[in-house]
């Protein structure tokens, strides 16, 4: 494994010693990995100086808990490679990104489509036929909702193909991150996952700098990722309750969601814990009477999910709504590299919390939840439902061990960017939120300056998942299959 440095989650790793290979030696080598069984997580690249791009690629290894970095330099004007996405189709987003970011071609990519910069004479897939009508959607929407353009080609009522074109916020976050990075500019990438992002990126810049975080803001910092899973679960069990006009369920879930955001405002003064988590631990202490009164909260939380949850799931028509709607196959779901929920509930076995295991995982002795991946809106509605379960047993769990650490602090204190400490470093934070993995990626240059900061959001990967999941269907169920994935726009439109 010369051609690759192994590193594990969380580590920081000397940039100088990632391996620079020539592309066509890393494209085997890429090809040979993602055979056995290892996936893309980073594959993106860096302006190198003298007219030259650094790509950097890093490969996820689930089974054994590792990660594989290596790059490969690219000198203009020789600028194109093989594609990956033939033998690794998993890789057809990546590499429509880094086309799009640095010009360099990835040769016979089958899609190889604009993925953000793409309002100007973009060129939606065509269907011929008599039958054959279009529908389109967006990107202006009638709800509260973010843009997206979704064009679908149909016969009568039944979708052949649904194209999604995103990328109209342009925000920059990534060179935001890199110029002035923040756990407040963190925790703003993604609204329903404020938690999620600002733990990726308060773990990645920890480990550049070197700075430990005590038990107590460790588990402060894994209770809230944890009631941030169960909100936004109840929330969506609520939505496609609403979806498939069973409005008893959206009423109920919709309340009950209600209860969980609101304990956390006790906890941090915003329903969504924007500021709660920082560099360093977090920035609020749980006393013995707020955990008192979360318990019994969640108590009742947990009572009314699950009756609300028996009582729908007895109803012959929510079945029938749920069952065989917005199918993906295990098979498909592998192939074009989907994670997280979504993933799960198409009988993948990816879950960074338990792939990538901390301590705690090990301690609390949690265990992954086990449903039969059919991989329709009904596993991911059940999945959510035994998540929403899991993560207040976990809950429950972290409330009896921080009684056991009351007089440790909650922040260690930091200083802004150690950059003596931090020089040519390079390091990985996965966090398990709850749409799926968020990948935070950064690196300094020979002076310690934060020089690349890389986001992905598990959107990134499901989108097309999600396109794929709809054929066959008709057009009046893609609400009830895109409530079901509950995508981000605001994650992938970096």
């Amino acid at each position: 494994m010369s051609n690759w440095i192994k590193t594990k989650n969380n580590e920081k790793i000397d940039l100088n010693s990632i391996p620079t290979l020539e592309i066509k030696v890393l494209r085997e080598e890429i090809i040979r990995l993602c055979k056995l069984d290892m996936r893309p997580i980073g594959f993106f690249g860096k302006d190198w100086g003298n007219n030259t791009t650094k790509l950097f690629v890093a490969l996820a290894d689930d089974k054994n808990g590792a990660l594989y970095v290596s790059s490969s330099i690219f000198e203009f004007p020789a600028s194109n490679y093989e594609s990956l996405t033939p033998d690794i189709p998993a890789f057809h987003i990546f590499e429509r990104e880094f086309y799009e970011d640095f010009n360099i071609k990835p040769l016979n990519h089958p899609w190889l489509k604009p993925l953000r910069k793409n309002q100007d004479n973009y060129q939606f897939f065509k269907m011929d036929g008599e039958e054959v009508h279009e529908v389109a959607v967006g990107p202006i929407h009638a709800g509260v909702i973010e843009p997206g353009h979704f064009r679908f080609m149909c016969n009568g009522e039944t979708v052949y193909h649904l194209e999604i074109m995103l990328g109209y916020q342009h925000r920059g976050i990534e060179n935001l991150m890199a110029q002035r990075p923040s756990n407040q500019l963190a925790e703003s990438i993604s609204g329903d996952s404020v938690i999620a992002y600002n733990l990726a990126y308060s773990q990645v810049m920890e480990n550049l700098k070197g700075i430990s975080v005590s038990n107590k803001a460790q588990l402060i910092r894994k209770l809230a990722l944890e009631m941030e899973r169960a909100a936004i679960h109840i929330g969506d069990l609520g939505a496609i309750a609403g979806d498939i006009a069973y409005l008893m369920g959206a009423s109920v879930f919709g309340a009950t969601r209600t209860l969980v955001i609101n304990t956390m405002l006790e906890f941090s003064g915003s329903r969504f814990g924007r500021g709660l988590i920082t560099i360093g631990g977090v920035n609020f202490d749980i006393d013995d009477e707020k955990i008192k009164r979360a318990e019994k909260t969640f108590e009742k939380v947990e009572s009314d999910v699950k009756r609300m949850v028996k009582t729908m799931l007895k109803n012959s028509t929510v079945i029938s709504r749920l069952e065989k709607t917005g199918t993906i196959s295990t098979e498909r779901a592998k192939e074009i590299g989907l994670v997280g929920m979504a993933a799960r509930a198409a009988g993948l076995n990816l879950d960074s919390r338990f792939n990538f295991r901390d301590k705690w995982i090990d301690e609390l002795n949690i265990e992954p939840v086990q449903i039969k991946g059919t991989g329709d809106v009904n596993a991911r509605f059940k999945l959510r439902y035994r998540e929403i379960l899991q993560s207040f047993s976990i809950i429950k769990k972290i409330f009896a061990r921080l009684r056991e650490c009351t007089n440790e602090p909650v922040n260690c204190g930091y200083e802004a960017l150690t950059k003596e400490n931090s020089k040519d470093s390079f390091a990985i934070s996965i966090v398990e939120g709850w749409r799926g993995e968020v990948v935070h990626i950064a690196m300094t240059d020979n002076k310690g300056n934060l020089t690349r900061y890389k986001i992905k959001d598990p959107s990134f990967n499901n989108w097309y998942g999600l396109a794929l999941a709809v054929r066959n269907n008709g057009v009046s169920d893609f609400p009830l299959c895109n409530k079901s994935f509950n995508l981000s726009y605001s994650g992938n439109d970096l």
